[in-house]
């Protein structure tokens, strides 16, 4: 698999050219609008970019909707290494989304380049978007941050950010959507 985007296309083509070549495709083939529907047709019925609503859905369902690596960090907590996601070092104007859910979770405006290898925001979308809890794993006190909607592991809040709020969320690239401003 290249990449995530390829991996969603094919997912969203390979029924349409299944269909159409069995001669069962009478609708007329429309793109996808949206981020979300994309992700929808690839088997995840819990992403949504519009709805807040919060998920309790478990492990076992979440692995059945998310690929593999998506499903290891999200839900296992692993961790990309760093210099190697596809957003650490991306300057693009948007909006970033939880990968699993769909849920707002930072604006470009508030990301920064911090060179630690993962992409770094100073402030998150609204105070609901992430939610925080202690991680002493790895024999380190820090702070994980989660997503508000659906509770997946996003990456770690630090205290060595720029101003106006001094943090920096270390995020996983795989771990986020984003969608530039002109879609």
């Amino acid at each position: 698999m290249k990449s995530k985007t390829q991996f969603i296309s094919l997912c969203f083509l390979l029924p349409l050219f299944i269909l159409q070549a069995c001669g069962q495709n009478n609708k007329k083939e429309t793109k996808p609008t949206s981020m979300e529907n994309v992700i929808n047709k690839s088997g995840n019925p819990y992403y949504s970019n519009t709805d807040t609503t919060k998920l309790n859905i478990s492990n076992a369902e979440w692995k059945k909707v998310l690929p593999e690596d998506v499903y290891a960090v999200m839900r296992e907590a692993d961790t990309e290494r760093p210099f190697t996601g596809k957003y650490w070092n991306t300057d693009e104007k948007g909006t970033y989304y939880c990968a699993s859910c769909g849920n707002r979770l930072f604006r470009s405006t508030a990301k920064f380049s911090s060179t630690c290898g993962w992409p770094s925001f100073f402030e998150q979308e609204n105070k609901k978007s992430i939610v925080f809890r202690e991680d002493n794993t790895l024999g380190m006190e820090r702070i994980e941050t989660l997503c508000g909607r659906c509770g997946g592991h996003l990456g770690h809040l630090f205290d060595d950010g720029p101003a106006p709020t001094g943090k920096r969320y270390c995020m996983n690239s795989i771990a986020l959507d984003f969608i530039p401003d002109n879609k």
